[in-house]
């Protein structure tokens, strides 16, 4: 089966085992900023093309300056100035100056020899951007090739899809008059985020029935969290599950857990099992939700400076905390299971090993829209911690079957069932 994340990019949450990932091939995100406009390296691109044109004009190379907004410039970067030109100059077929640029980019990260450095195209970038941003440009749909047919595997809440009644299981056959296949939905649904139109038709074949319909195109909200409640003997649990941490993921967590708390809650088990990581602020105004003020939430590291992050609110919690994790839960996750472990007295972490992300990385938006990110900074447990390679690790471990994943459902989910035990049976959650 493959899949098309474009419209939609896919949240769901797949919970695996220690057997099932490969930690080569499962990159980790984590991002404390991102920043757009021209750095550095763009000011030497147009550098670059200005010498060019002096050439062209009978300039001598002379002409480049040792000096760039009063930023010096190495020997060693003269040196890529002069090959990128006899490149341009001498190479026996045509070639794009912006393909030797984004070949030097990704020649630089590519030599750190860092998974998690690396130059993201205009493509990718993008798709990046609406992960961690929270937020993307479409109608609300995630659609999947199925055999011959592309069907439609989710639909967001309150989008253009919900509220013109598209439905999973619908077999999208026509975007705009163009034939969806497995071969071109790239390129069709990416029109759509790049169009300067407002609305799509889409046809579509519901119990052997064509269906047009037409969606209009909006800024649409990634839902990262969600939430239920669980009735034990000694009382109501809450239940919140945190599927990344996108920009907007905060705001979303916050409300839920005031309307679980509005059903008299006295525990909560936090989820974040698969789940990626993403911004770290997001996480600390999370955390700064239960931790007491001034208690050390997470350290960083920059080369032999760390710096200790502490809850600088009044607001805290005391009720029992239950984190669910699983070797998929990476960065941020790992940053808010470690405080929980560290900082929180009255926590328990229950599942399995987690990831062992421990770095932090800076993206930039360039303005070509293509993207770099870098390692910038270790980040450490509040005690100090570099969990890089090894995981956090729970307090219960408890895996998971080959019962749920062939039917995934909670009374399968031995993880959730351990953590509703523990507070039900270990921890006295009743009012007092």
């Amino acid at each position: 089966m493959r899949k098309f994340p474009f419209i939609k990019p896919n949240f769901r949450k797949v919970i695996v085992t220690d057997e099932e990932i490969d930690k080569d091939d499962e990159v980790r995100e984590i991002i404390v900023e991102k920043k757009t406009g021209f750095n550095t390296f763009e000011v030497l691109v147009l550098l670059l093309l200005a010498i060019i044109f002096g050439i062209v004009i009978g300039n001598s190379f002379s002409l480049f300056k040792n000096e760039i907004q009063g930023e010096k410039v190495s020997s060693e970067l003269q040196e890529l100035v002069a090959v990128y030109n006899h490149i341009l100059d001498n190479y026996y077929k045509d070639i794009k100056e912006q393909d030797l640029v984004d070949a030097a980019v990704d020649g630089m990260l590519s030599s750190l020899d860092d998974p998690y450095s690396v130059y993201m195209d205009e493509e990718k970038s993008e798709s990046f951007n609406e992960s961690v941003d929270g937020s993307y440009t479409g109608v609300g749909i995630t659609i999947s090739a199925v055999d011959d047919n592309i069907v439609i595997l989710d639909v967001s809440k309150n989008s253009p899809a919900e509220k013109a009644d598209i439905r999973v299981g619908d077999i999208l056959l026509k975007i705009n008059g163009d034939v969806v296949t497995a071969d071109n939905m790239s390129d069709i649904t990416g029109s759509i985020r790049n169009s300067s139109n407002d609305e799509v038709k889409v046809l579509i074949r519901r119990d052997n029935e064509e269906i047009e319909k037409t969606l209009h195109v909006e800024e649409i909200d990634l839902v990262t969290v969600t939430s239920k409640v669980y009735a034990l003997n000694n009382g109501n649990t809450g239940y919140i599950s945190i599927d990344s941490f996108a920009a907007n993921t905060y705001k979303q967590f916050k409300n839920e857990l005031a309307k679980l708390e509005k059903k008299n809650i006295h525990s909560l088990i936090i989820d974040v099992r698969s789940n990626p990581g993403g911004h770290v602020k997001q996480t600390k105004k999370i955390l700064e939700l239960f931790m007491k003020k001034n208690e050390v939430l997470y350290q960083v590291q920059f080369k032999k400076d760390k710096t200790k992050i502490k809850d600088s609110t009044k607001e805290s919690r005391d009720y029992p905390v239950v984190v669910l994790i699983d070797s998929a839960s990476a960065s941020a996750s790992e940053i808010l299971a470690s405080a929980f472990k560290e900082s929180y007295s009255n926590s328990y972490l229950i599942g399995d090993t987690t990831y062992g992300k421990g770095t932090v990385q800076t993206a930039y938006t360039l303005s070509d829209g293509t993207s770099v990110k870098y390692t910038t900074e270790k980040w450490l447990t509040p005690k100090g911690n570099w969990i890089d390679g090894k995981g956090i690790s729970p307090d219960k471990e408890v895996l998971l079957t080959s019962e749920y994943f062939s039917a995934p459902n909670d009374e399968h989910d031995f993880q959730l069932q351990t953590a509703l035990d523990f507070l039900e049976n270990t921890k006295d959650t009743s009012i007092n």
